[in-house]
């Protein structure tokens, strides 16, 4: 029986230079941090970017993650928040015009259901990038990439507290703005 190699043993692979640990740490890495800098930039261009710029790093200098200090998972996500970050500050705030969604549906649904969870999925997605940065980040880390508050605390390299106001703060905005769009629409429709 073979054991998977844990993230750690990956890591210092991909230090030695073994392209099989570098291959197996990037599958493993790569769609979670990509869907983080997409859902913080919204441009599939511009996440793309990101993730590798967070492997080019780790390449360069992934001897800076010390395991004694924490888990991987807040170290990597605050790398692509830095990246993101840096790429804002560079690029400007226009560099991050969303993309289209790409709509997801059941294949039970008819157009009318796939267009309704579309237009749904497409108003949430605009609703979290209009949110603030750092009440995004929360968001991102906490409910969608599923971090816990204190992994999302050592990524965002703030006290648990501050996460849990900060998402109590961004659900309150997007429960507003979500509601406002709900309400808009029922007038709209009579």
């Amino acid at each position: 029986m073979t054991t998977e190699p844990g993230d750690d043993d990956l890591l210092r692979g991909l230090r030695a230079g073994d392209e099989a640990a570098f291959t197996a740490f990037y599958r493993r890495w790569q769609g979670r941090l990509f869907r983080f800098a997409l859902r913080m930039c919204g441009k599939a261009a511009a996440a793309e970017d990101v993730t590798h710029e967070v492997f080019m790093a780790l390449i360069d200098g992934g001897n800076r993650f010390d395991p004694a200090k924490g888990p991987l998972a807040p170290y990597l996500y605050g790398m692509a928040r830095n990246q993101v970050r840096r790429r804002l500050a560079h690029d400007g705030p226009g560099a991050f015009a969303t993309d289209p969604p790409e709509a997801w549906a059941p294949p039970h649904e008819g157009p009318l259901e796939r267009l309704a969870r579309a237009e749904d999925a497409e108003a949430v997605r605009r609703a979290v990038l209009a949110l603030p940065e750092h009440y995004r980040e929360a968001v991102v880390l906490c409910d969608l990439e599923q971090l816990s508050y204190e992994d999302a605390a050592a990524a965002l390299d703030c006290a648990v507290g501050t996460v849990r106001s900060r998402l109590h703060r961004a659900r309150a905005l997007l429960a507003e703005r979500l509601c406002a769009r709900r309400n808009a629409a029922a007038g709209g429709a009579r």
